[in-house]
């Protein structure tokens, strides 16, 4: 339905279609009928309101997105009244206990899940592109010892745009996929490698005998054996974490992939300012700041105190709450049940029993119910990866591992979609007009 218009308050078209919105412009009296479609209407249909025809029409002022949506996708639902996330329809709970990252990861790059021999064939590619150019290997020897590990991983994932020129041809199907396989296969090493970097250790090459997620504990942890045999338990469990952080929708590293993408830049440059994204500590530090808050709290004794201090403005209770989510984050539960089996391997974490605590306090006590203050996927995944024996620099680089699928699939996604331009919001300009250049010699006098 085009956008209807009235010269006349009082002679105001009324669309028959009730999926419309009415808006009247009180500045000039008019009426507009907006179609509303999927719960959204068009911005471009905002700016069709207007003084007049000398003038812009109407925009839209959403600060961090808040209110927007930047493109159509089927690749993730979430239900944040609900407590409900999906990979293509199918519930996060469903595939975190019956299915595999590298399951997960055809799924949401493709859209459906695989045959066995589709699934034997993305096996197979994934394992043997895990090995990167020697020259890689040169290049991340390049940095400070102390160089964040998410530095590396942003630079490196960058240079394999060098490495791989053809990546470019982002319209050739089968040129997408080889990209595809190289950056899920590829990541685990870069990610491994930075760690190992961190600790002075020397580089540990892939194991193709192993799976995804064991030839990465590998790289990370194999020091003169011939071959590292990791616990079935703690694979499994860093499996399961890979598969809750794959996608969420148009988080701040997906809006990155996708406007980056939508200049049609390869993908390795894309997924690198997705890596530059979770970089930040809005967006991928949250777990190492809910280690920091329990470490502050120090004893079960000490929670009542703290959660005074939050009320009272004093304190941040990390690891509650969440943008999207309004009740419970699905992934915290999941990840609640990892750990108990990571711990049967490590030993429990101290800082456990305070976590634990505070979230039964949090959970029955009306001033965090009324805010609707429940534990999100943070919360406890910290707990996790310490007991890894991981510092928490490294958290944000098992994210990003994780992440790669969804982004992949994003940025597959926003290849395909004809109604996509390249990123280029509006701006409300807010500095000076029209002002006279004085020459440095005149100022400076």
């Amino acid at each position: 339905m085009d956008l209807q218009r009235t010269t006349e308050c009082e002679g105001a078209l009324v669309s028959d279609d009730n999926n419309s919105l009415t808006v009247r412009d009180n500045r000039t009296g008019k009426e507009y009928d907006i179609p509303i479609a999927d719960g959204t209407i068009k911005a471009a249909d905002l700016g069709a309101i207007k003084l007049n025809d000398d003038e812009p029409g109407l925009a839209t002022y959403d600060p961090g997105f808040v209110n927007t949506a930047s493109t159509k996708s089927a690749v993730t639902f979430i239900d944040g009244d609900k407590g409900i996330l999906e990979y293509r329809g199918y519930p996060i709970e469903q595939l975190a206990e019956k299915s595999n990252f590298l399951e997960v990861a055809y799924l949401l790059v493709y859209g459906e899940l695989p045959t066995k021999e589709q699934y034997d064939s993305w096996v197979h590619e994934i394992t043997y592109h895990t090995f990167v150019h020697e020259n890689v290997k040169g290049f991340m020897q390049g940095f400070r010892y102390d160089a964040h590990p998410m530095g590396m991983l942003m630079a490196s994932v960058g240079a394999l745009s060098t490495f791989y020129p053809e990546a470019k041809n982002i319209h050739d199907p089968e040129n997408r996929h080889i990209q595809i396989v190289r950056m899920i296969s590829k990541m685990p090493t870069l990610g491994a490698w930075a760690f190992r970097h961190a600790q002075g250790k020397p580089y540990v090459y892939p194991d193709n005998e192993l799976s995804y997620t064991e030839n990465f504990l590998s790289m990370l942890f194999k020091m003169s054996e011939l071959r590292f045999e990791a616990d079935p338990r703690l694979v499994k469990a860093l499996d399961v974490l890979f598969i809750l952080h794959a996608d969420h929708e148009q988080n701040c590293s997906t809006n990155a992939v996708r406007s980056v993408g939508s200049s049609q830049v390869d993908p390795y440059s894309a997924v690198a300012a997705g890596v530059g994204a979770l970089f930040g500590p809005l967006h991928g530090g949250a777990n190492e700041a809910v280690l920091r808050m329990l470490r502050r709290i120090g004893s079960k004794e000490n929670i009542p105190a703290f959660i005074e201090g939050v009320k009272n403005g004093n304190e941040k209770l990390m690891g509650f709450g969440h943008r999207v989510y309004k009740n419970f984050d699905p992934r915290a539960t999941i990840i609640k049940k990892a750990c108990d089996d990571v711990f049967e391997v490590t030993g429990v974490n101290p800082l456990l029993a305070i976590a634990q605590e505070l979230e039964k306090i949090a959970l029955e006590d009306e001033y965090f119910i009324k805010r609707r203050l429940y534990p999100n996927v943070d919360f406890y995944s910290g707990l996790i990866y310490e007991a890894f024996q991981f510092p928490p620099e490294m958290f944000t680089v098992l994210f990003a591992i994780g992440r790669t699928p969804g982004w992949l699939a994003q940025w597959l996604e926003l290849t395909q979609d004809t109604e996509q331009k390249i990123a280029r919001p509006k701006q409300i300009y807010t500095g000076d007009r029209k002002l006279t250049f004085v020459p440095a010699s005149e100022r400076w006098k």
